[in-house]
């Protein structure tokens, strides 16, 4: 019997995702959640275990392609009778590869009688989270490369290159999103390499290898070229395009949402840090931190929590469909992370219930899981607050912009030496600047300034939250 599984909706309401790698063949035999494929949303990268046990029978879209939700991806071949299958079609408890034995191998099918990636009786599609549109509200898009030519064309490259129809039809290269990633900025083809990694995984050393590997050697009587050969013989330099998808899409349809949604005001605040930087040394050199990445952020993040207790507004959402202001009982905290993949916003949950030192343990692991490029999905939505280090690349202040749905955004900016007055005399301090923007619909002037230099009394003097 062959079965299509169908790119599942992976949560919060997707409604397409591009192919990066698929860990399977045709040919090869899977097991029930064995893993088949690893996508990229606009929100994550995910592997999708099999809903079926039996042997690939072919693999629907290509890497690199980006499909709708709904859309088969990929054919397996089980070993069940049709009597079996329709028996688990119609009764949402035998399990979808159940034989005539009850094969222990078999997955079960979903609550709704329908199988992973396959539509119910209701129309819509089970999913591994959620459920995804209606299949007829969903359509594949067309393949960005298509030929006029009536003549056969080779298909493209990891890195955009045509390959050989053989080429193709050889092994996928193993490669993490990254490294892949990696291979079209340096015009490197996955194809042509052979991954030193484990399980002949290519790594961004493999890459980098292939990118810096020389030219053929010119013979040393040869007379060196002169400068205008060089320049007659050298290729012009051409365009490069790339799709607009994946983190870089969303992160455009959320900025452009904002921008021309919410009204947004940016004020702005130099601080003396020196005094907090001082007890982050002496806290690291205690035992309660000695195992933590104690860092900067960590301090700010906990001066905003206790600041929002004071201006809750901050801490606020716009209900524009309800006609109401949502006060939100907790901190979801976002912290905008650089990434491979581009900018996220994975979240730190109720972080106004944490110290300094729980604050700087979440802060490390959501960066470390953002980096690795394992955030999940459910980590990026619903945050309250979000919070951008801009300071980490040498920037002094900015105006950033408030991420949807939430009431306010600041922006931290690099800590270094600065003259500074101090009880009349000039001295060297530690300063950072900050910059808060907020939604003038939900923030008031006065909130918004009392909020901020809230934040700035903290960092200037870490003893006050004492008093708060």
């Amino acid at each position: 019997m062959r079965h299509e599984f169908r790119l599942p909706d992976v949560g919060e309401g997707l409604t397409e995702a591009e192919i990066v790698n698929w860990h399977v063949k045709p040919g090869d035999t899977v097991t029930v959640n064995q893993v088949l494929v690893e996508i990229e949303t606009a929100k994550a990268v995910v592997e999708l275990p099999s809903p079926y046990a039996g042997v690939v029978g072919e693999l629907l879209v290509a890497p690199g392609e980006t499909v709708a939700v709904g859309t088969p991806i990929i054919a397996i071949e089980t070993a069940g009778t049709a009597a079996a299958a329709a028996a688990a079609d119609l009764d949402p408890g035998v399990p979808a590869e159940v034989g005539g034995g009850g094969d222990p191998g078999g997955a079960p099918a979903e609550p709704a009688g329908a199988k992973i990636g396959e539509a119910g009786a209701d129309g819509r599609i089970a999913t591994l989270v959620g459920y995804g549109p209606r299949p007829g509200t969903v359509h594949r898009r067309a393949r960005r490369s298509a030929p006029p030519a009536p003549a056969p064309q080779a298909p493209e490259g990891s890195n955009g290159d045509r390959v050989a129809p053989a080429a193709r039809a050889t092994t996928v290269p193993l490669a993490k999103p990254p490294v892949r990633k990696l291979a079209r900025d340096l015009g490197v083809d996955l194809y042509t390499l052979t991954g030193t990694g484990t399980g002949g995984v290519i790594t961004r050393e493999d890459v980098q290898a292939a990118a810096t590997a020389p030219e053929t050697v010119r013979p040393e009587t040869a007379a060196p070229p002169t400068a205008a050969a060089l320049a007659s013989t050298a290729p012009a330099a051409a365009d490069r395009r790339e799709p607009i998808r994946g983190v870089r899409r969303a992160t455009a349809e959320a900025m452009v949402a904002s921008a021309f949604t919410a009204p947004h005001v940016t004020e702005f605040l130099t601080v003396d840090v020196t005094e907090t930087m001082a007890l982050r040394e002496r806290l690291r050199a205690t035992r309660a931190y000695a195992d933590v990445a104690l860092t900067p952020l960590a301090f700010v993040a906990k001066a905003v929590c206790l600041a929002a207790r004071r201006t809750p507004v901050v801490n606020a959402s716009w209900d524009e469909a309800a006609g109401e202001i949502v006060y939100h009982g907790r901190v979801q905290l976002g912290i905008a992370a650089a990434t491979p993949r581009g900018l996220i916003v994975p979240k730190v949950r109720d972080a106004d219930t944490l110290d300094l030192l729980g604050l700087a343990r979440a802060l490390a692991e959501l960066t470390a899981t953002a980096r690795a490029g394992k955030t999940a999905p459910a980590d990026l939505v619903n945050g309250t607050f979000t919070i951008t280090n801009v300071g980490v690349f040498g920037v002094d202040t900015g105006t950033p912009i408030i991420n949807p749905g939430e009431a306010a955004i600041l922006a931290v900016g690099s800590i270094k030496p600065a003259p500074w007055v101090v009880d009349g005399e000039l001295a060297v301090r530690t300063v950072c600047q900050l910059a808060l923007s907020f939604d003038h619909r939900l923030v008031d002037g006065e909130q918004g300034s009392r909020f901020l230099a809230d934040v700035g009394a903290v960092l200037t003097d870490p003893g006050l939250a004492l008093t708060w």
